[in-house]
């Protein structure tokens, strides 16, 4: 085992004085030493209720024959952190939470890991330490959150009743007591938010991938079955030491493309993309950015998910949960190795029924293509990504005047002083993993437009990224970004754009060699932030298209 280093020999004397002294017996240092990587925080609630599950990993560890350690992770909420500095933040965060996991694990030899993890950075930071040490490793989500209720059967959710209901109520659609209705009822209690966001999606992807027990994915936060699913993972990492089984012998070319496929079906977050390219690349494996377009035109979508669709996480885990999907898309996911020693078609089998209002055949799909198309084009040479299954009929194909902000807060100025109108391209550029930095989500703008009516007459661009919870036609991971004098930075006010979604384009409708003269006068603007770790973040980190990791160089 690899904690024979620390545990044997006359050498490691001092060594196993300091393990006892946090109170392990002699009689358990022949185990397995497991650590258990908790995000438990006050902070967030997909996070709050890992306490209990905690107890129940515990419980599962030694049940199999291992010993539990316990240390902490850092959790950063997007919903709390939008809109402001704190967005700067989040997404770097996901580099922090693979060191940490790889330091720790490496400083104290542990022979396996539990994941315990949640919400949207935290989870693919977790699966790329796990890919990068490559120990036995398994990753426990902490669940979904219920739907909020209210009268006459009305279901709430976080980002339709939070954000985009903000904007119906500076428009004057909503008056002010809908809206508290709104805030008291959107988030009811522990757990991921409701409908299919950035940490639902990445939980599901976790299982599809898999790294988690079936119906991690989807089982609710509040449930005894997430329990028994936390116990069963703590039981499972021991057999998986015992028997050598690495992440990197399940995370294979195959499993990335199940997951493609998984969130293409469902019509998942666009932070995906990135996430599974950084995850990958530790992983050692070649996913360049192409795969997700190619693979969403042979994938439909055959579930109509929060936000932009009917059903909630309960209605999909009640359906099938991610076997369900699996089982549904059939000959589309390839044979792979799961942590729960079954093959993704050997679980698919098991199914025996799956609500089809939910969970759709092939055969009579939401839409013929999947959730994310990637658009190529003299503004986005290296790749845009848009989320097209949260995209009207109408705004598939559209051409614009761009108006062009260099903030996200500018953008938001304009937005609620009544500056855009119908027929506009909001450009907002600099908010990319280095002009951010960090690469912020533009929710709040988003959720703005949808709800100040706009969604069927506006498109959104930028250099950023997207929250799960948005929908309406807005792009973004625009490739090379602004701040490394992508064509983005080039875009003046009144310029056209043309958007072409189903022929995967995105255009800047400018000369070349008016493009030629903008880019010798271009100045690279002076970084948002100089100082802490952002700074540092900004000089190592790569572009979107590559999964925005951070390099050595």
């Amino acid at each position: 085992m690899r904690s024979d280093t620390i545990k044997k020999g006359i050498e490691r004397t001092p060594h196993r004085a300091l393990i006892k002294g946090t109170g392990v017996p002699q009689s358990e240092m022949t185990k397995p030493f497991i650590g258990v990587a908790t995000s438990f925080t006050d902070l967030i609630p997909g996070h709050v209720g890992m306490r209990d599950l905690e107890r129940f990993i515990e419980k599962g560890i030694h049940t199999g024959g291992g010993y539990a350690f316990f240390f902490g992770i850092p959790g950063v909420c997007d919903g709390i952190a939008m809109g402001h500095k704190g967005m700067h933040y989040s997404l770097p965060t996901r580099e922090l939470i693979a060191d940490m996991v790889e330091s720790v694990a490496e400083a104290h030899r542990l022979d396996g890991l539990v994941l315990l993890t949640n919400c949207d950075k935290i989870t693919p930071g977790m699966l790329m330490a796990a890919a990068r040490l490559d120990i036995p490793a398994i990753v426990v989500t902490a669940g979904p959150m219920m739907a909020g209720r209210g009268v006459e059967g009305r279901r709430f959710s976080f980002v339709t009743d939070t954000f985009e209901a903000m904007a119906r109520y500076k428009a004057g659609v909503i008056d002010e007591k809908e809206l508290q209705v709104c805030e008291e009822n959107a988030c009811p209690g522990m757990g991921s938010c409701q409908g299919l966001f950035t940490a639902n999606t990445m939980a599901i992807l976790t299982e599809t991938l898999g790294m988690s027990l079936p119906r991690c994915g989807t089982a609710l936060a509040v449930s005894a079955l997430k329990r028994r699913i936390a116990f069963a993972s703590g039981e499972k990492i021991v057999e998986l030491v015992r028997n050598g089984v690495t992440p990197r012998q399940i995370l294979t070319r195959a499993a990335f493309e199940n997951a493609i496929r998984v969130d293409l079906a469902l019509g998942g977050s666009s932070n995906t993309v990135l996430h599974l390219l950084a995850i990958a690349r530790e992983a050692g494996v070649e996913l360049p950015l192409e795969t997700f377009d190619i693979l969403s035109k042979e994938t439909p979508q055959i579930a109509s998910m929060n936000p932009a669709g009917e059903y909630f996480m309960e209605d999909l885990d009640a359906a099938g949960g991610v076997v369900g999907v699996l089982k549904q898309l059939g000959d589309m996911i390839k044979d792979n190795p799961t942590v729960m020693g079954l093959t993704t078609r050997e679980l698919a089998s098991t199914v025996q029924t799956v609500d089809e209002r939910v969970i759709r055949p092939v055969s009579d799909p939401v839409k013929k293509e999947g959730g994310i198309a990637v658009l190529f084009g003299n503004l986005a040479p290296k790749g845009a990504v848009v989320k097209q299954s949260g995209v009207s009929a109408p705004m598939m194909k559209f051409e614009g005047r761009a108006r062009c902000f260099d903030s996200e807060e500018a953008a938001m100025a304009a937005l609620m002083g009544g500056e855009i109108t119908s027929g506009d391209v909001v450009v907002i550029r600099y908010e990319g993993p280095k002009g951010g930095p960090g690469m912020r989500e533009m929710l709040a703008p988003t959720a703005t437009l949808m709800g100040l009516g706009l969604g069927d007459s506006v498109a959104l661009i930028t250099d950023g990224r997207f929250s799960g919870g948005t929908r309406g036609p807005c792009i973004g991971h625009i490739s090379p970004e602004a701040a490394e004098g992508g064509p983005l930075a080039l875009v003046e006010e009144g310029d056209r754009i043309r958007l072409d979604i189903p022929n995967r384009k995105l255009e800047l409708l400018v000369d070349e060699s008016i493009l030629a003269e903008r880019r010798n006068r271009w100045v690279a603007p002076e970084p948002k932030i100089k100082t802490g770790w952002l700074a540092r973040y900004a000089k190592v980190v790569t572009s979107a298209y590559t999964g925005a990791v951070t390099t050595a160089e």
